[in-house]
C-alpha cells in the first residue's frame, strides 16, 4: 500500500468517525439539504447506461430534483444524456439557469485528483453544497469547501441516501433541464 492510498483510508475513517475536515451529516442534516435542493449538477455524468453516474442521473431525476449533466466529451455535449442537455463545466451549467436559481448540489463522479478543481469551480458558481460520490474520497477538496462554509459529503452516493431516507424532491419546482 502506498502513501496515497494509505492517506485516501485515512481519510475514510476519520469520516467515517466523525473527525478530520469532512465529518459525516447526520440524517436530519441530510434531509434538511435536501428539502431545500430544487437543482444538482451530476459532474462526470455519463451517457452510458452502464455506469454508475447514469444510474444516479435518472433516480435522481425520477425523484423530482431538476438535474444538469456536466461532460465534457464531445458526444455528450451533442446528444446530451438522458434527454437532458449536457454542459461542458459547472460554470456553463449554472449560467444556463434562469435569473435567481443557483445550482444548489453538485454531485461529483470524478477521480479523487480531479475533485479539487471541480470543489473550487462549485464554490465559483456559488453551489449549496458538495457530494463525492461512494468510493471517492479528497481531503483537499473537504478543506476547501470548508473554507468557504459548504456543507461536504465524500464516498457515499446520493442515491442510495436517498432511496434510504425515502426522499424526494420539494414539490412545486420546475424539475426539467
Amino acid at each position: 500500500m502506498d502513501e496515497r492510498e494509505r492517506a485516501r483510508m485515512r481519510a475514510a475513517i476519520d469520516a467515517a468517525e466523525g473527525r478530520g475536515p469532512a465529518p459525516d451529516l447526520s440524517d436530519a442534516s441530510l434531509r434538511a439539504l435536501f428539502a431545500e435542493t430544487r437543482t444538482i449538477a451530476i459532474v462526470g455524468a455519463s451517457p452510458r447506461p452502464d455506469r454508475p453516474s447514469h444510474g444516479v442521473l435518472l433516480a435522481l431525476a425520477a425523484a423530482g430534483w431538476k438535474i444538469l449533466p456536466v461532460n465534457p466529451a464531445p458526444a455528450a455535449l451533442a446528444d446530451g444524456i438522458a434527454g437532458l442537455p449536457c454542459y461542458p463545466s459547472l460554470s456553463a451549467a449554472a449560467a444556463s439557469l434562469p435569473h435567481g436559481e443557483r445550482i444548489d448540489l453538485v454531485d461529483v463522479f470524478r477521480r479523487p485528483e480531479e475533485c479539487a478543481e471541480v470543489t473550487r469551480e462549485a464554490v465559483a458558481v456559488s453551489a449549496r453544497w458538495i457530494w463525492l460520490q461512494l468510493g471517492i474520497i479528497d481531503e483537499e477538496s473537504a478543506h476547501i469547501a470548508a473554507d468557504a462554509a459548504i456543507p461536504f459529503v465524500q464516498d457515499r452516493c446520493t442515491a442510495i441516501e436517498v432511496a434510504r431516507l425515502g426522499l424526494r424532491a420539494p414539490l412545486g419546482e420546475p424539475r426539467s433541464a
